[in-house]
């Protein structure tokens, strides 16, 4: 399989709609917000296969010290192949010498995550205020 994973924000309305719709996440229906939260995000990581969006993913940091990753998305067709790994370890390249690299992963990828390095933060919580419902 060939994929293509780049820090780009060449991205198309249409493409990220479908592929957060795929993923069943709340944001699909507000990409007025969604878009530019995406382009305005320090990094964004994109998947491509034949020229079609299978995975997205971004980052938001002080540029120093602590980074937050907090979309990081496959299209279902293509999980488990390695398109996320591929995705994480370019974006987690430039954050490499951070002295946080946080993230809040769901349940179905906590293992996915766990395998990537990452690890519970102590004895925090997540916690939010949060508008969508997909969680």
């Amino acid at each position: 399989m060939s994929v293509i994973v780049e820090i780009s924000k060449e991205i198309e309305q249409d493409e990220v709609i479908s592929l957060y719709r795929a993923n069943e996440w709340s944001s699909a229906e507000i990409p007025e917000k969604l878009i530019p939260a995406l382009l305005n995000s320090e990094t964004l990581v994109t998947a491509r296969k034949d020229g079609k969006l299978i995975g997205i993913g971004n980052a938001i940091s002080d540029g120093h010290l602590v980074v937050y990753y907090p979309h990081m998305l496959v299209d279902p067709n293509y999980q488990g192949l390695g398109v996320g790994r591929m995705m994480m370890e370019l974006i987690q390249s430039k954050y490499r010498g951070f002295h946080q690299q946080m993230l809040t992963a769901d349940s179905r990828a906590v293992e996915f995550y766990k395998a990537l390095g990452f690890e519970r933060a102590g004895k925090t919580e997540p916690m939010w205020v949060y508008a969508g419902n997909d969680h």
